[in-house]
């Protein structure tokens, strides 16, 4: 039976969403071929097909042949009935206490679903966007980046490894890269609009595993906001002090803005 998981959100059973994928693909079918095809128990087909015309789904067309609504009407319909719910739910939502849940800190694994909340996160900034990335992560959300930067979000990067100098307010942290080893991993760090952070360490050979704090609670937010800017007087101290060179007037203008940016 094929595998549609991500479809049983959408108030479908498994038999449910493997009957309509074979009727989509053949139609008009009778129980016995729709068994044949869909890999579902003759016993049990003709249950599911009920079901599926209870929704309004499929039709008997004739006696014993059944055709499904039109994929693209599907769609359609879906769309509309999941956009209406998720409103309703909002609104009331928009009833309760709107801070409480904020204050905790919650923990995110899996990094393709840490990636998706930054991406959400940098999507909704309206003002600015703090970010510390190693370039693998870097790269993947610089198109995000890029496209609120446009719509007038500032953006502060400091990269953890060599990086194309995209933004105005950008450095490369000092031995970025063989900070892996040290910290034990690779960190991430976002904080958008001193109101919310998405920060956390994916460990070395445990990336998915790897739990990723995201959180608005204020304290935690300012905190880690005043982490990222203590990390730009970090790399002008080592260019001045360390290797003994001067600013240059586009670096003398990146500590001039972080040092006003309170």
């Amino acid at each position: 039976m094929a595998d549609f998981e991500k479809l049983k959100i959408l108030g479908f059973s498994q038999y449910e969403i493997t009957c309509y994928m074979a009727l989509a693909a053949n139609h008009p079918l009778n129980g016995s071929q729709l068994s044949r095809i869909s890999g579902i128990a003759r016993s049990r087909v003709y249950d599911v097909l009920r079901k599926l015309m209870s929704k309004g789904v499929v039709m008997e067309v004739q006696e014993g042949q059944y055709v499904p609504l039109p994929p693209e009407e599907l769609y359609k319909r879906l769309q509309s009935e999941f956009e209406s719910s998720l409103d309703a739910f909002k609104q009331q939502l928009e009833g309760t206490s709107p801070d409480a849940s904020y204050e905790f800190i919650w923990m995110i694994k899996g990094y393709d679903r840490v990636i998706a909340k930054a991406r959400a996160m940098i999507c909704a900034a309206t003002n600015e966007l703090y970010v510390r990335l190693f370039p693998e992560s870097g790269k993947l959300l610089a198109p995000d980046l890029k496209k609120a930067e446009k719509r007038g979000v500032g953006i502060r990067y400091i990269s953890m490894g060599p990086a194309p100098a995209t933004f105005e307010i950008q450095v490369e942290h000092p031995g970025g890269l063989t900070l892996v080893d040290t910290i034990g991993g690779r960190s991430f760090d976002i904080i958008s609009d001193k109101s919310e952070a998405l920060v956390g360490i994916f460990e070395k050979d445990r990336q998915d595993q790897s739990p990723i704090s995201w959180t608005r609670n204020r304290l935690f937010v300012t905190a880690n906001r005043d982490s990222l800017q203590h990390d730009f007087y970090h790399y002008f101290l080592e260019k001045i002090y360390d290797h003994k060179e001067p600013l240059t007037e586009h670096e003398q203008r990146i500590y001039a803005f972080i040092k006003a940016d309170k």
